[in-house]
């Protein structure tokens, strides 16, 4: 959305808008249009919502709009050879992680989950390899301290909107330079998965820290709290220490206070914030913990 926002308010000329197909959306599983498909309607632009791109019914549209550039944002469908070469110019992918590092589904939770300390924006040139394409620029900021990957994701959208233009405007007037990415320092950012939600209290604070900031909005870090799903919306991690405290394993709530639940890990502790319970609505963990005594319980 804020590229094809960004797009139309520099003037540019979008001749169709590609979008996946309606899908089902909430309890009544009714068609919903995504947010993309609702924008360009709403600006009266040319919609395509083919299936695939691989048959020449699904690339009707894109031939007949004759395009310069095609830009490409978290399509999620495979562009093959084929559909890569309509446009005059070729195809500009905004990919959210400076390349080569995190070619793939889900580069932004990744970065979080590693402790990248910076991540950012990548233009390319798309080719039929997964995030190989030559690079045209790339912008860089610091990942933060409290980032989601909800929130992440919306910085790197704002930046990527600003920096496809300037890609477009380097293109349009002759003055881009494409680099090939380096061979060193390529990693894969791999499609989240719903089982990863789950926390192993034997992990490092830190790193179930991460976890829960990276996977939330989705698909959320999870525990086990008496037979049931608990999901960790707010966490941070405390200071790690040697051992165990007093011998407590990983799991055991320690203690409760205003301002938390602390939770023993395999190294360190993790202060809980927030939480919900299955059909519940989000709670502070003080909230969650004047439903029962919960020092000495044990998550799972």
């Amino acid at each position: 959305m804020p590229a094809l926002r960004a797009i139309l308010d520099a003037g540019h000329s979008v001749v169709g808008v590609l979008t996946q197909p309606d899908r089902p959306k909430g309890r009544g599983q009714q068609l919903a249009a995504s947010p993309v498909k609702q924008a360009a309607l709403a600006a009266g632009l040319p919609i395509a919502q083919p299936q695939t791109l691989k048959t020449e019914e699904g690339r009707a549209a894109l031939v007949g709009w004759k395009a310069d550039v095609l830009v490409v944002v978290a399509y999620g469908l495979i562009l093959p050879p084929v559909a890569l070469s309509i446009p005059r110019l070729g195809c500009l992918n905004i990919h959210a992680s400076l390349l080569p590092r995190w070619r793939g589904a889900a580069p932004i939770q990744r970065a979080i989950l590693a402790g990248d300390a910076e991540t950012g924006i990548t233009i390319m040139q798309m080719e039929s390899g997964l995030d190989t394409g030559p690079m045209l620029l790339r912008r860089v900021i610091p990942i933060e301290p409290d980032d989601t990957g909800g929130s992440l994701h919306d910085r790197l959208a704002r930046l990527g909107a600003n920096a496809i233009l300037q890609a477009i405007d380097r293109l349009s007037n002759g003055t881009a330079v494409a680099e090939a990415q380096p061979l060193a320092g390529v990693t894969y950012a791999t499609k989240l998965e719903k089982a990863e939600a789950r926390i192993d209290w034997t992990a490092r604070s830190v790193e179930i820290e991460r976890k829960v900031r990276a996977f939330n909005p989705w698909p959320i870090a999870e525990a086990r709290y008496e037979g049931e799903q608990l999901r960790v919306l707010r966490a941070k991690a405390e200071p790690e220490e040697s051992t165990r405290l007093g011998g407590q394993p990983p799991g055991t709530i320690l203690s409760v206070s205003e301002r938390c639940v602390l939770v023993q890990c395999g190294m360190g502790r993790l202060a809980i914030f927030e939480v919900q319970r299955p059909g519940k609505r989000p709670v502070s963990a003080r909230d969650f913990a004047n439903t029962a005594p919960l020092v000495g319980r044990q998550l799972g």
